[in-house]
């Protein structure tokens, strides 16, 4: 299936990679195990969504609630990173090629030095492309995420830079971590939850939400494909009639 199949493809699409842990209890394996098949998931769906044609898409990968799950896991969980980051850029020559530009958004307080290298010099090495932004959500938090932008136009209140008058909306868009990439069209989110556990709070104000039953690890391109087609049907009034 290619873009040129849907009517309306969404520009940015969220999607919260859920459900690893209880994949991995369903078949007697640890945690760790059922990252490690989310991750595939997660490389899968990422490439797939870029040869459609959706120019955004930010991967919810660890929130800053995360820390609170036992250190092996967390462990773990870094390690894949790591893993991620390095294939990222063993494959930097091919990402480019698809015209693929990496972010990470999150706070980098607590995470090693060698993976925010890591990330820098991907980001870095990708500034330039424009046909896919990828971002990938690490230690990150919606509300962590309000505050820092509040923090920052604080700061220039504070300095004269700016009056308390002048502050729009645009103002505080600008100081997100998606920065100038557009709102969440559509929020997926697999595993049978129904909440948006403090992803893109500000970015998502008006994004169409798909959930399905389907744990992470098992999630395929076709059920990528039934949300967009489901996408495709709503009806976007945003506040309107």
């Amino acid at each position: 299936m290619t873009g040129s199949d849907f009517t309306v493809l969404p520009r940015h699409v969220a999607v919260i990679m859920d459900g690893n842990g209880r994949w991995a209890k369903q078949r007697g394996l640890s945690r760790s195990e059922g990252h490690i098949e989310g991750a595939k998931t997660f490389r899968r769906i990422g490439e797939y969504a870029g040869d459609l044609g959706i120019k955004h898409i930010t991967f919810y990968a660890f929130s800053t609630e995360n820390w609170a799950r036992p250190q092996q896991e967390v462990a773990a969980i870094m390690h894949l990173f790591g893993d991620y980051l390095n294939e990222a850029y063993d494959r930097l020559e091919e990402n480019r090629a698809k015209g693929i530009r990496l972010r990470f958004i999150g706070d980098r307080n607590g995470i090693s030095k060698e993976l925010c290298g890591l990330m820098d010099t991907l980001e870095g090495l990708t500034a330039d492309m424009d046909k896919v932004n990828l971002n990938i959500a690490i230690n990150y938090g919606g509300q962590q995420e309000i505050t820092h932008a509040v923090q920052s136009i604080a700061a220039d209140v504070k300095a004269g830079l700016l009056r308390p008058e002048d502050i729009t909306k645009e103002t505080i868009e600008a100081r997100l971590y998606t920065g100038e990439q557009p709102p969440v069209d559509l929020m997926i989110r697999p595993s049978g939850e129904q909440r948006i556990s403090n992803f893109l709070l500000w970015q998502s104000a008006y994004a169409e939400f798909w959930y399905s039953d389907v744990l992470w690890p098992d999630f395929t391109e076709r059920h990528f494909d039934e949300a967009l087609k489901a996408y495709e049907k709503r009806n976007r009034r945003f506040g309107g009639i």
